[in-house]
């Protein structure tokens, strides 16, 4: 029996897929949970042999999750599941220790083959993404920038910005118009909006 912990952060969603999932002959949902803090605890207590993982969740998200339950669950097998089909993403999540990467638009013998693929050791994306992720190539930003930029996208201003990151004024302008400038963009809430659409923050 392949035992899979399921985050998603929709309970209408969480519990239909579970169910769904549950029908299957050789798959149990071991645990469902709401956010990426609650998918490390659960992956640690319950021992799944694969976890799937929402994105875009509360506190934690699904990437950061990936990154830590790997490091606290090895053996775990990651599979995003995620409406937000952006390359960026799959690249962070592939980064980050994820197996594999599908947008849940998908049916959900698709979702059960891809379980059992990730479990025999492949890796598992949805060819579309893949294409576009070969096509936008590399996340072009720096760490520093995407945090400087995502700090600004939340309405921060420089100097707020400068203490929150605890970097002077100065660094922050040039990390902010270097992020502008390799985003294409016009101004810093484009910049952001560019990056976010991309998956590079």
């Amino acid at each position: 029996m392949i035992r899979v912990l399921l985050a998603e952060d929709q309970g209408m969603v969480r519990g239909a897929l579970a169910a769904l999932l549950n029908l299957e002959a050789d798959i149990e949902v071991v645990a469902q949970v709401a956010d990426g803090d609650a998918a490390v605890a659960a992956a640690i207590q319950e021992e799944p042999d694969i976890a799937l993982l929402d994105i875009e969740m509360a506190g934690v998200d699904g990437i950061t999750a990936t990154r830590r339950l790997r490091a606290a669950r090895p053996g775990c097998r990651v599979l995003i599941l995620t409406t937000f089909g952006r390359p960026g993403y799959l690249r962070r999540a592939m980064d980050a220790g994820a197996d594999g990467f599908l947008v849940k638009d998908g049916p959900v013998e698709q979702l059960a083959a891809a379980i059992r693929r990730v479990l025999a050791g492949e890796r598992v994306i949805d060819p579309a993404l893949a294409v576009a992720a070969l096509s936008t190539g590399p996340n072009p930003l720096s760490a520093r920038e995407r945090d400087v930029l995502s700090a600004a996208s939340n309405g921060l201003t420089a100097p707020d910005i400068a203490r929150t990151l605890h970097l002077s004024e100065g660094t922050v302008r040039n990390y902010l118009s270097s992020a502008i400038h390799k985003t294409g963009a016009r101004n810093r809430v484009e910049a952001a909006r560019v990056a976010t659409d991309n998956g590079w923050l």
